[in-house]
């Protein structure tokens, strides 16, 4: 038996790129006793239930702001993954109560209908721009990011266990620059940033492989970060349309030119294996096992050390640039 098959899985935000992908992998590779769709847009539901015709994949239609539809959500629920989140940069500028709301508030409503159904293990995905953060969007997931590692004060050693997943850009993910770039390519200029902007980038495949093994191997209170590569954004527009003029824009307000998954003050807390890092939280307490993971046993890293797109040691190469594009 595998760690998800006999479980019974929701996730939320699940018509989206991720949160579908998710879905469609774990009924291929695993034998759940249902997968739950929560999202709140009927179309797309529509459209998915149209495409994956799974006599037990579930559709919820609810907003995780609404406490109570959540609660009746998570009935039976042995497992959530919590991808649902307000995610545009300057959408969150121009409405921020609304990404307050969702990313913030909505986080509490998905520990507190956990804790009163009695799910097993609840695993809310973060990103890097919650590090050092710039704009709302990064602040409040920065603060989702608190309140899950805190939800495990609020849990008994038989409740639900609630950790962090956080890693870079997804490639081709909705409002990815790569289906930016394709789209102005035809007209000859592609507009860049900054030629020194430098992103973390993660395949959405392995974005769902990492998330699927943190779910199993948690303990509560962790952030897992997987090891990726960096890539810089004037090297992405060079592969993908060479014959295009580069035309630098400037830096968009609430955009850094480098991101960064570990900052320098966490290094205390943060641990080392072959293929991720994972932040322990500061009140070991609430830690089931405080270095152990699968089996392994992490390393410390050095002091001060920062996990920064720009300082990587690992590079995407041209010929996996080509590849990313294909």
């Amino acid at each position: 038996m595998g760690f998800f098959d006999g479980k019974s899985i929701l996730v939320t935000g699940g018509t989206g790129s991720f949160g579908k992908a998710f879905v469609k992998h774990v009924l291929a590779n695993h034998k759940p006793k249902r997968v739950v769709v929560f999202s709140r847009d009927e179309l797309k539901q529509f459209e998915m239930a149209n495409e994956l015709d799974t006599p037990n994949l579930r559709y919820f239609i609810g907003d995780v702001r609404d406490e109570a539809r959540l609660e009746r959500a998570f009935a039976g629920i042995d497992i959530v993954v919590h991808a649902a989140a307000m995610k545009q940069v300057v959408a969150a500028e121009y409405n921020p109560m609304e990404c307050i709301k969702t990313n913030i508030l909505g986080a509490e409503n998905i520990i507190n209908a956990a804790l009163n159904t009695g799910v097993e293990k609840v695993l809310a995905l973060s990103t890097d721009k919650a590090v050092n953060p710039l704009n709302l969007y990064g602040a409040t997931k920065l603060c989702s990011d608190k309140l899950f590692v805190a939800a495990n004060h609020l849990s008994s050693f038989d409740g639900p266990l609630f950790s962090v997943v956080r890693y870079g850009n997804v490639i081709g993910s909705r409002g990815s620059v790569i289906p930016f770039f394709k789209n102005r390519r035809a007209s000859g200029v592609l507009p860049i940033t900054d030629p020194r902007m430098t992103r973390f980038w993660i395949t959405l495949e392995d974005g769902i492989k990492f998330v699927e093994k943190s779910i199993e191997f948690m303990h509560g209170g962790e952030v897992f970060i997987p090891k990726l590569a960096s890539m810089r954004i004037e090297d992405l527009a060079k592969a993908l349309a060479p014959e295009c003029k580069l035309e630098v824009i400037g830096i968009r307000p609430g955009e850094k030119l480098h991101e960064m998954l570990i900052p320098g003050d966490e290094a205390r807390n943060t641990i080392e294996f072959d293929n991720y890092y994972i932040i322990r939280p500061t009140h070991l307490q609430i830690v089931r096992d405080t270095e152990t993971y699968n089996g392994t046993r992490g390393k410390p890293v050095d002091n001060g050390f920062e996990y920064a797109s720009d300082t990587n040691t690992q590079w995407v190469s041209n010929e996996e640039l080509l590849e990313i594009i294909e």
